[in-house]
């Protein structure tokens, strides 16, 4: 017998509808009352669907709310504790853009969208994402399989409570209007100095790649084209310029891109002489 309320017309319930329950789940479909469901079981397994109706409504309910409160369970105090890894290459203030954009107003926020931060990879701003706990939970778990082909040098938190510590921290550190936030960001001392240990490399025959072929200029950021063709955008405080003279620099005219740090948004383009330098970069927008 159904449940008041219910309707069970044997097309279009819960049960016969099971194959349709993920989409469900995250809002982006409805049964239609026109008979246009895809995914049904077959009619004849019909016996006891009121129980498993039942069930299965419960069931969605649950996963639904859960899925919602991600962000709201965390705790801010962790949160702001984890996020000294974030604060070396992202800024709570307003348009203060570093390797990565600045997170305040992140909340309601097209991806790929903020008008001050100019080195958005093509795959996240033709994504559609708009940032809010759901997606940015997603994102935090793992950016590569969320937008494949984003540059974000970031292989994402796979610990579901530490994301939402985090996310419920940048819910209300992000809020327009909120105080300024004071991080520490994580210890880097002495780490410089070992990159740059080691035999020094022969910069004389370089693969396509690290030979750079133009450097543009615009605004806050640096765009580096190489010898294959690829071109790469770089923070302005991340391209460091630098000269070798000696019988290993490169070929007069022939600058090297070499990187530089541990997280892949850092570089070296190395010069034959200083005098490249003004010749080579080109103020374009």
């Amino acid at each position: 017998m159904p449940q008041k309320g219910l309707v069970h017309d044997g097309q279009h319930d819960a049960w016969n509808d099971v194959g349709r329950g993920l989409p469900l789940v995250a809002g982006r479909d409805r049964f239609d009352p026109r008979g246009r469901s895809t995914d049904q079981v077959p009619s004849e397994w019909k016996q006891g669907r009121s129980a498993v109706n039942r069930f299965a409504i419960i069931a969605l309910s649950t996963m639904a709310l859960s899925s919602s409160a991600t962000a709201e369970s965390g705790d801010v105090a962790r949160g702001q504790r984890d996020f000294h890894v974030c604060a070396p290459c992202h800024s709570l203030e307003p348009d203060r853009s570093m390797t990565g954009p600045s997170l305040a107003g992140l909340w309601g926020r097209k991806a790929g969208s903020l008008p001050s931060f100019e080195r958005y990879s093509d795959a996240l701003k033709s994504s559609g994402i708009i940032w809010d706990e759901r997606s940015l939970d997603g994102w935090l778990t793992d950016p590569d399989r969320m937008v494949p082909d984003n540059e974000m040098p970031f292989n994402g938190i796979k610990n579901s409570r530490d994301r939402a510590d985090l996310l419920a921290y940048l819910k209300e550190a992000t809020k327009p209007g909120a105080a300024p936030q004071q991080t520490t960001q994580a210890p880097t001392g002495g780490m410089g100095g070992m990159m740059g240990g080691g035999q020094v490399r022969n910069l004389k025959s370089l693969e396509p790649n690290l030979q750079v072929k133009a450097i543009t200029y615009c605004h806050d950021t640096y765009r580096v084209t190489t010898a294959d063709d690829k071109t790469r955008h770089f923070w302005e405080r991340n391209l460091r310029l630098k000269t070798d003279s000696s019988q290993d620099g490169p070929q007069p005219g022939a600058p090297a891109l070499l990187p530089a740090g541990m997280i892949g948004d850092r570089a070296d383009v190395i010069f034959a002489a200083p005098e490249e330098i003004s010749k080579m970069i080109e103020a374009r927008c």
